[in-house]
């Protein structure tokens, strides 16, 4: 009986400390768990705030501005998602095909080259096209050709990019004018009630400025698009004018 009780008293002591271990263990994963479900909370309600905020704001700007404004922004963008899209399907290996042409012009002649230039897409190909067409006749008929042709391309390259300069334009001035629209009603209403309280004019002049937020918004989004546009087109444009340079070159040779 005394053995047994030693025995029965270190079991009880090891059966305790597994306890022990085990409670401080559920309650460390518990804090964990309990402070991550805190935290991604805490970022989701972040996320809907700024939302809700967002929308919150725009209605408060009223749908008479910031409808138009809107507009604007959706009008905008998809001119500028048309047109950078229709600049990435023009970009072509410029100095291939000039190697292609040449290669042409030399076994085939000059068949053989407006087939291959027929065959490939870009405003290089067709400017080389018709290039070649008039090479016939003679190298001054094949350079006017090259230049009247190139300065076709370059209009489809730029078409519909004034409208972007033009939302870029008149979205600020549409938050402006909504802004002095405000500020107009602000004053009316300390007008009509004779008293300079900040209550009264507090609402129009949150309004006011909420337009005006919103307009530059607009215009620097697309004014990064816009730019990027136009440095793709003036890209396009130089290796138009080196690849008819280089075309010029090698008519002039094979005429020899």
């Amino acid at each position: 009986m005394k053995k047994i009780f030693p025995v029965f008293a270190i079991t009880l002591i090891i059966a305790f400390g597994s306890l022990s271990a085990n409670a401080k263990t559920i309650t460390k994963s518990n804090s964990i768990h309990l402070a991550l479900n805190f935290q991604n909370n805490s970022e989701k309600d972040k996320s809907i705030g700024f939302h809700q905020e967002l929308k919150k704001r725009f209605i408060q700007g009223g749908p008479a501005f910031m409808g138009i404004v809107l507009l604007c922004l959706i009008l905008g963008l998809a001119i500028a998602i048309e047109r950078i899209i229709y600049l990435n399907l023009s970009t072509s290996n410029t100095k291939k095909l000039v190697e292609g042409v040449e290669e042409a012009m030399s076994s085939g002649g000059i068949k053989s080259a407006k087939e291959l230039c027929r065959n490939t897409k870009g405003p290089v190909a067709s400017i080389f096209y018709q290039g070649l067409d008039r090479a016939g006749e003679d190298l001054e008929a094949a350079e006017k050709a090259v230049i009247a042709y190139g300065g076709v391309q370059m209009g489809q390259l730029e078409k519909n990019v004034s409208w972007i300069s033009l939302f870029i334009a008149l979205a600020p001035m549409l938050g402006f004018m909504g802004t002095v629209i405000g500020m107009i009603q602000a004053f009316d209403k300390i007008e009509s009630e004779g008293d300079m309280n900040p209550s009264l004019v507090a609402g129009g002049i949150k309004v006011a400025l909420l337009t005006t937020v919103f307009g530059l918004i607009v215009a620097i989004i697309l004014q990064i698009f816009y730019n990027y546009i136009i440095s793709k087109i003036d890209s396009i444009v130089n290796d138009m004018e080196d690849a008819s340079i280089s075309l010029m070159d090698i008519l002039v040779k094979n005429k020899k």
